[in-house]
C-alpha cells in the first residue's frame, strides 16, 4: 500500500519530505507539494491503514501543514486522490475505479503517464470531441479502440483513470557524502597502528567513489587529538585518482613530515570529488610511466628536500637576474586548437614567423632561432653557471684588467683584452632583498702566449657587497 501526502501549500516541500520519512524510508518527491510513501509494514506499529493515514495528517500539523493524505494500492491513485479529496481518504484495493471515477477529466495527471503537455491536451481535446467528461466514463470506453485513435498514450492516460497503473516509486536519494570517520576506543601515538586505521577509512572512501564513478583531487585528513584539539592536513593531486594504496602513502608520508603533538583520539577523512581522467594512449607511442608512481615520487622527494624544493620551475615577472619559483606540478588541459595549414606564422605553434626576423617567439623560439642562423654571421649562446662563481676582479681605474675564479673545478684567469658595460640594473630597493650590480662583458686571454685570443664572459659587481662574479660564459 502506498500513501501520497499532499498540501496546497507554498514552499513546503521540505517539511513534506520530513513528515514521510518519519514513517518510511522509501519516499518519492512527486512535486513541490506532493510526496508518496510506501508504508506496507507500518501496520505493526499504527494499525490499521486509516490510522496509519491519520498519524501522518497529525504529525504534518505538528509541522505547521494542513495536509490531505490518501492511501492505495499503487501510487498513482494516491496521488489523485490526494489531490481532489480533502482530509483522509483511504481506497481499498479494487475500487479504486469506483472511488476517482466521478473526477472530472481535467484532473487527470498526465505526468504520471509520461505523456507530453502537447500530446495529453491533443487526447484531452480528442476526448471532449467525444462527450467524455469524468474517470469513470473514460475508463468505460474499449481498450482496443482508445489505442487504434490515441495511440499508447491514451492507453496510458486509461489506465490511470481506472487506478490500474502499477509502478514502482522513484525513490528521493539523499546527496552523496564522501567522508569518512571513526572514534578509536584508545589513543594512537605510533605511525603503524595508525596506518591500519586510515587503510580502513581509505578503501570505504574509494568504495564509495567508484560506486559513483567517480574519482579525488583533494584529501583533507582531520585528526583529533588527545589535548581535544585538532591537527589538519590537505593533500592536492595534481590530477583525479582513487587509488587507496596511493592516498595511504601519500597521507602517511605527509604525516611524517607534519606530525601530530600528542596522541590521536578520532579521525575522519573527507574529499572533493570530481570526473575520474581518461587517457587513451596512441597505438605507436610508448607508454609512460605511471602518474601514481610519480606521485609518489614526488612525495618522498619532498619529505628529503622539503616541500618548497620540489616542483617545476616557473620564471617570475621580475627584472631581477635570474628570479623564478618553484610551483607544484599539476596537469593542464588545454583546449584543442586547429593548425592552420598553407600559411607561416601559426599563432597556436609559433612556427615559421620569416616575416618579422625577431628574437624571442613567446610560444616557442626555436623556429626564430634557426632563422637567425640563416640570416646571421654570428649567433652566441650564452650558458649560465648556477650559483655565479665568486672571482677577484682587479680594477684599478674602475674598469675590470684581470680576473681570477676558482670554483666548482673550473679555473677562469688571465687578463681582460677587451670589455664592454658597465650595465647597471636595481630594483626592490624599498625591502631587504633589494639587488644592484653593474654588467661586464669582457674578454679574457687565453694565455700569455696568445694575448689576441680570448674567452668570453658575462661578470658582475654587487654593488651591495662590493663582491665580483662570474655569471656565464658565452659559446
Amino acid at each position: 500500500m502506498f500513501a501520497c501526502v499532499h498540501s496546497k501549500q507554498k514552499d513546503c516541500k521540505a517539511l513534506l519530505v520530513d513528515c514521510a520519512y518519519a514513517f518510511s524510508p522509501l519516499v518519492e518527491e512527486t512535486t513541490d507539494n506532493t510526496v508518496v510513501l510506501d508504508i506496507e509494514g507500518c501496520e505493526l506499529l499504527f494499525g490499521s491503514h486509516r490510522e496509519i493515514a491519520k498519524e501522518i495528517a497529525r504529525h504534518a500539523a505538528k509541522l505547521g501543514l494542513k495536509v490531505n493524505v490518501a492511501v492505495a494500492q499503487n501510487p498513482d491513485a494516491a496521488i489523485h486522490a490526494a489531490k481532489c479529496f480533502s482530509g483522509v481518504i483511504v481506497i481499498p484495493p479494487g475500487k479504486e475505479a469506483t472511488r476517482l471515477g466521478d473526477l472530472p477529466l481535467e484532473a487527470l495527471d498526465f505526468t504520471l503517464a509520461r505523456v507530453e503537455a502537447d500530446r495529453a491536451a491533443e487526447i484531452l481535446e480528442t476526448l471532449a470531441l467525444w462527450g467524455i467528461q469524468s474517470f469513470r466514463e473514460f475508463a468505460a470506453l474499449p481498450e482496443a479502440g482508445v489505442s487504434e485513435r490515441l495511440g499508447f498514450e491514451g492507453v496510458r492516460l486509461q489506465k490511470l483513470a481506472r487506478g490500474e497503473s502499477d509502478r514502482p516509486l522513484s525513490l528521493s536519494k539523499p546527496a552523496p557524502m564522501f567522508e569518512q570517520s571513526i572514534e578509536l576506543d584508545d589513543p594512537i601515538e605510533l605511525l603503524e597502528p595508525l596506518s591500519f586505521i586510515l587503510a580502513r577509512l581509505l578503501n570505504q572512501l574509494c568504495a564509495s567513489l567508484q560506486a559513483h564513478g567517480l574519482a579525488v583531487n583533494e584529501l583533507r585528513l582531520r585528526l583529533k587529538l588527545e589535548d581535544r584539539t585538532e591537527h589538519e592536513r590537505t593533500i592536492r593531486l595534481p590530477f583525479p585518482m582513487r587509488d587507496g594504496r596511493v592516498f595511504l602513502k601519500l597521507l602517511l608520508l605527509d604525516i611524517e613530515s607534519h606530525p601530530p603533538k600528542c596522541a590521536i583520539v578520532a579521525m575522519s577523512i573527507a574529499c572533493e570529488p570530481t570526473k575520474s581522467r581518461s587517457i587513451q594512449s596512441g597505438l605507436f607511442q610508448p607508454l609512460a610511466p605511471e602518474p601514481e608512481k610519480l606521485e609518489l615520487t614526488l612525495a618522498r622527494l619532498a619529505r628529503l628536500v622539503g616541500e618548497s624544493n620540489v616542483g617545476s620551475v616557473e620564471l617570475v615577472d621580475t627584472h631581477r637576474p635570474g628570479a623564478f619559483r618553484i610551483k607544484r606540478f599539476s596537469v593542464k588541459r588545454e583546449p584543442a586548437r586547429k593548425r592552420l595549414t598553407g600559411r607561416r606564422g601559426d599563432k597556436a605553434t609559433g612556427r615559421g614567423n620569416k616575416l618579422t626576423g625577431r628574437r624571442g617567439d613567446k610560444t616557442t623560439g626555436r623556429e626564430n632561432s634557426k632563422f637567425e642562423i640563416r640570416n646571421s654571421q654570428f649567433l652566441l649562446g650564452f650558458r649560465v653557471f648556477r650559483p655565479p662563481l665568486r672571482a677577484e676582479v682587479e680594477a684599478p681605474s674602475g674598469w675590470p684588467a684581470r680576473i681570477k675564479s676558482q670554483a666548482a673545478g673550473r679555473s677562469i684567469r688571465g687578463k681582460v683584452i677587451r670589455l664592454a658595460g658597465p650595465w647597471r640594473t636595481s630594483g626592490d630597493w624599498w625591502s631587504e632583498d633589494g639587488w644592484a650590480r653593474d654588467e661586464w662583458d669582457v674578454a679574457v686571454a687565453v694565455s700569455e702566449a696568445s694575448p689576441e685570443k680570448g674567452t668570453l664572459y658575462r661578470i658582475y659587481r654587487d654593488l651591495r657587497s662590493n663582491s665580483w662574479f662570474v655569471e656565464g660564459i658565452y659559446d
